[in-house]
C-alpha cells in the first residue's frame, strides 16, 4: 500500500475525552475512529490488525476441531426466558428493541441460548458428539460506563466457542485442550509471558472457571500470581482460596491485569433449560454437557497496545502487524524515487506485506509516523543509502539499526520473525 493513498492520516492529538493509552495511540495513528463512548470504527490499518488477530484465533480453534459458524445478533425472547436471562433484573446490560409488530427482540451479548436451540436440530445420536462450533461475531452490551478504549465497548467483536460433549470426561479433556489453545493464541500475540491462567469463580457446575489475565497497569482486575506454578487467582476468590490452588503456596504477588479470555464449565445448565439431549449407545436419553470459551479480538488488540507500546507509539508483533515492513523514502530526487519504487515492487512480488511512505513530507514527520504505526521493520532509502549500496533497516521492537546490502534486504525481511 502507498501511504499517500492511505484512507486516514495521523493526528497530533487524540480526543480530549479519551484517557486510555490504547485508544489514544490507535486514534492518533489512524487505526480506529471514535464514534461515541464505547463505540469505535476500524479503519484500514486497524482492520488489517484485527483480521490478523482473528486469523490467529481461527487457526487455533480449527486445530481444536472447531467448526466456524456465524449467528444472528437478533434474539427472540423465548429461549432466553427459559434460562431466566431475558429479565433485566438478571442481566442488566441488554440492548433491546421491537419489531414493527411489537415483537420484542434483543441484541445478543453472548450466544449460549441461541446455539443450544440450534443444536437440538443437529444432535440426534451419540455419534453426533462431541461438537465444537465457534464464531467471531459482533456482540452488544449496554455498559453503564464504557471506558478503557477498545478494551471495553458497547459494540465489540467476540470469538465464542461452545463445546457439546457426551459426558464429563469428554468435556474435561476438551476443556484442558482449550487451555493450551488459548496459551498458544496469547503467545502468538506477544503476550505469553505476561498472561496467566487465572482461577475464578465457576458458578453452580464447577468450583472454578478460568480466565486469561495479562499483567498491565491498565488492568481493571486484581490477580494474585503464584511464581512457582505460573498461574494466578482472581481477587474475587482469594478470600475463599488460601494460597495457590495448585501448590498451596501462600506467597502470591498482587498485580493489576486485563482479562483477555475466559473459559467456563457450563454442565447441563443450558441443556436442562432447552431440553438438549441425545440417545446413548443403549438408546437411553442423556443430557449434553456444555462449555463456553471466549476471547475478544478487539480487547486483545487494545491489550497488545497497552502492554507493548512505548513513548513513540505502538510495537506490533510480526504475526499481527498491519504490514511487516515500512519503506520510507527520504528525499525527492528521481533516483531515490525509482529505487524506493523498485524495492516496493520486489517486496510485493515476494509476498512481503509492505507500506510505502511515498509522501512529500519531512523526514522527521515520516520517521515519527513510522514509529507511531509500530510496523516491525523500517527500511530507509535516501541519497546517502544509495551511494553506500545498502539500506538502513530499523527493528521497531528494540530500536536496533542494521545496514543491509541492497541484494540482501529482501531475504532479510522475509526471514525476520
Amino acid at each position: 500500500m502507498y501511504q499517500s493513498k492511505l484512507f486516514t492520516k495521523t493526528r497530533k492529538e487524540a480526543p480530549k475525552d479519551e484517557v486510555s493509552k490504547n485508544a489514544q495511540l490507535l486514534i492518533k495513528a489512524g487505526f480506529i475512529n471514535k464514534e461515541m463512548a464505547g463505540v469505535y470504527s476500524y479503519l484500514p490499518l486497524g482492520l488489517r490488525v484485527l483480521n490478523k488477530i482473528n486469523n490467529v484465533i481461527r487457526d487455533e480453534m480449527n486445530k481444536l476441531g472447531g467448526q466456524e459458524v456465524f449467528l444472528t445478533c437478533l434474539q427472540e425472547k423465548e429461549n432466553w426466558s427459559k434460562t431466566n436471562r431475558w429479565d433485566d433484573a438478571v442481566v442488566d446490560n441488554w440492548f433491546k428493541t421491537k419489531l414493527k409488530n411489537d415483537t420484542e427482540l434483543g441484541l445478543a451479548f453472548t450466544h449460549e441460548e441461541a446455539l443450544t436451540a440450534i443444536m437440538k436440530n443437529h444432535i440426534r445420536s451419540y455419534k453426533d458428539l462431541p461438537f465444537y462450533p465457534y464464531q467471531i461475531q459482533t456482540k452488544f452490551r449496554n455498559e453503564a460506563r464504557a471506558k478503557s478504549g477498545i478494551m471495553r465497548c458497547r459494540e465489540f467483536l467476540m470469538k465464542d466457542l461452545y463445546s457439546f460433549s457426551r459426558d464429563i470426561k469428554e468435556h474435561e479433556t476438551f476443556y484442558e485442550r482449550s487451555k493450551q489453545a488459548y496459551k498458544n493464541i496469547f503467545s502468538r500475540f506477544g503476550l505469553g509471558e505476561r498472561t496467566f491462567i487465572t482461577y475464578a469463580t465457576g458458578g453452580s457446575f464447577s468450583k472454578y472457571s478460568h480466565e486469561f489475565q495479562t499483567v498491565s497497569e491498565a488492568g481493571e482486575d486484581l490477580i494474585y500470581i503464584c511464581d512457582k506454578c505460573k498461574i494466578a487467582v482472581n481477587k474475587e476468590i482469594i478470600s475463599e482460596q488460601n494460597g495457590c490452588p495448585e501448590c498451596s503456596n501462600d506467597k502470591l504477588r498482587e498485580e493489576k491485569a486485563i482479562e483477555v479470555g475466559n473459559i467456563f464449565n457450563l454442565g447441563t445448565k443450558f441443556s436442562d433449560a432447552l431440553d438438549l439431549t441425545y440417545p446413548d449407545i443403549d438408546g437411553k436419553k442423556q443430557k449434553v454437557i456444555m462449555g463456553s470459551y471466549g476471547i475478544g479480538p478487539g480487547r486483545a488488540m487494545g491489550t497488545i497496545v497497552e502492554v507493548m507500546s512505548d513513548e513513540k507509539g505502538m510495537v506490533w508483533p510480526v504475526e499481527i502487524a498491519p504490514f511487516k515492513a515500512h519503506i520510507v523514502q527520504v528525499g525527492e530526487k528521481e533516483e531515490v524515487k525509482k529505487s524506493a519504487e523498485a524495492l516496493y515492487e520486489e517486496f510485493t512480488k515476494n509476498g512481503i506485506e509492505v507500506l510505502f511512505d511515498d509522501r512529500d513530507a519531512r523526514p522527521g514527520d515520516k520517521f515519527a509516523d513510522s514509529d507511531l504505526f509500530g510496523i516491525p521493520l523500517r527500511i530507509v532509502l535516501s541519497e546517502k543509502t544509495l551511494m553506500a549500496g545498502e539500506y538502513e533497516v530499523k527493528e521497531r521492537v528494540n530500536g536496533k539499526i542494521s545496514m543491509i546490502k541492497e541484494a540482501e534486504v529482501c531475504a532479510f525481511v522475509k526471514k525476520y520473525k
